[in-house]
């Protein structure tokens, strides 16, 4: 096998990670600049452990190998998810005595991004198994 097999082997999951990335860093700022822009209170504690955990997740999907990179990806599904159910959540019943509305800064970009999230984290894991095996 020549290199360049090797390379096109790789495409996709180099593709997905770094899509994955790309939204684990858009939720992450999202809840940064939702922090910047006047939330307070737990809400915007919560926001900062939610802006780090998605920066952290991104580098890790970036330059993490074998099982890290596979562990870093289904933690960054779980995040997406966790994510979109807290908001979810806010908006319907509420959350930690939060509610939320569809006005309120971001909430429907964030709703999609969440989605997005979902769908490409979903999908890099599903080429990681396919592949039998995590680069």
């Amino acid at each position: 096998m020549t290199h360049s097999d090797t390379g096109l082997r790789r495409g996709p999951l180099l593709a997905m990670r770094i899509l994955s990335a790309i939204v684990l860093f858009a939720i992450g700022g999202i809840h940064l600049y939702l922090i910047f822009d006047g939330v307070g209170g737990l809400l915007g504690v919560l926001f900062i452990l939610n802006a780090v955990a998605g920066f952290v997740l991104a580098i890790g999907i970036l330059v993490l190998r074998g099982r890290l990179f596979t562990l870093a990806s289904v933690l960054g599904l779980l995040f997406a998810i966790a994510s979109l159910a807290a908001l979810l959540l806010a908006l319907s019943v509420g959350l930690f005595g939060i509610t939320e509305t569809w006005t309120f800064t971001l909430v429907p970009q964030t709703v999609v991004v969440d989605a997005i999230g979902i769908v490409l984290l979903g999908i890099t894991l599903i080429v990681l198994r396919r592949r039998g095996r995590a680069l």
